[in-house]
């Protein structure tokens, strides 16, 4: 089967790619470049070109405090754009994979999250993407996942950001009353590989398993990394963001891996695994 994969040039897009090229999957694989998923026409003739069975579509406007001031970029992008990539997986025949995020979610259940829950988005980049996942099921054969704290190769992930802070002067201040799940791109893949396999379709949560504080996860990478930085616990007000965002919204997993038959590894076996992979290069 042929698969197209958009937001290649992400860490989620590129972990795709790269591992369809490591098992020599017929895939072709765009980013903004080469493919602006917000534009109708170019998607249609990308796509009709090529005539992929499958289509990934891991692009995403994805600024959440910039969203704010930039609503219409972010529904081009995670709306508009997805309605584009469903149209033509509804015109090819073909399955559509589309993700969304646990920002969808208002933070006020303070227990994990399960796909029967009602979704309330606080900022505008969850509207954006709760948009989208009503446009990804226009394809007949649509399979959203909602993501979390996705970390992976790349310098866009909260484990890349922390080293970096970790570099200046003065101890690191860290929100401890955010919580949520992170999720290895590799273990994303693995499942997502998985659930088309045995012909899944529908919404699912997909993360690691267990959940965490900022706090916490900052705490883990400076220790697999031995990084002896000074840590402090912090609120998210303190920080005064743009963005409203939910101070809890980890998701379960176990409604996908009970279904899969798998399980799922946990945030900390991933954190470490992947700063070891990364020590390995």
């Amino acid at each position: 089967m042929r698969v197209f994969i958009t937001g290649s040039k992400g860490q989620l897009g590129g972990a795709f790619a790269a591992r369809f090229a490591r098992n020599g999957w017929d895939h072709a694989a765009a980013d903004l470049d080469t493919l602006d998923i917000a534009d109708a026409d170019a998607v249609m003739d990308a796509l009709m070109a090529y005539r992929p069975g499958l289509i990934i579509n891991c692009a995403a406007y994805n600024l959440v405090d910039k969203a704010e001031t930039e609503k219409e970029k972010a529904f081009a992008v995670n709306a508009e754009g997805t309605r584009n990539l469903a149209f033509a997986a509804r015109k090819l025949e073909a399955s559509f994979v589309h993700f969304g995020t646990d920002y969808v979610f208002d933070g006020a259940k303070a227990a994990p999250y399960t796909e029967d829950d009602k979704p309330n988005p606080l900022n505008n980049y969850g509207l954006s993407k709760l948009k989208g996942e009503d446009y990804a099921r226009q394809a007949e054969r649509a399979l959203i996942f909602r993501l979390s704290w996705v970390f992976g190769q790349g310098g866009q992930n909260f484990i890349y950001k922390l080293r970096e802070w970790a570099k200046k002067p003065g101890p690191l201040r860290i929100s401890a009353d955010e919580v949520s799940v992170p999720a290895y791109a590799e273990d994303v893949v693995t499942a997502v590989l998985e659930a088309l396999k045995r012909g899944l379709s529908g919404t699912w949560h997909l993360t690691n398993t267990g959940c965490c504080s900022r706090y916490d996860w900052a705490k883990l990478v400076l220790k697999e990394c031995g990084l002896g930085k000074e840590l402090l616990p912090a609120r998210m007000a303190d920080f005064n963001l743009p963005a409203r965002r939910p101070g809890y919204s980890a998701m379960s997993n176990a409604a996908l891996s009970g279904e899969l038959g798998i399980k799922i590894p946990g945030w900390e076996e991933a954190v470490g695994r992947f700063i070891n992979e990364e020590k390995g290069n």
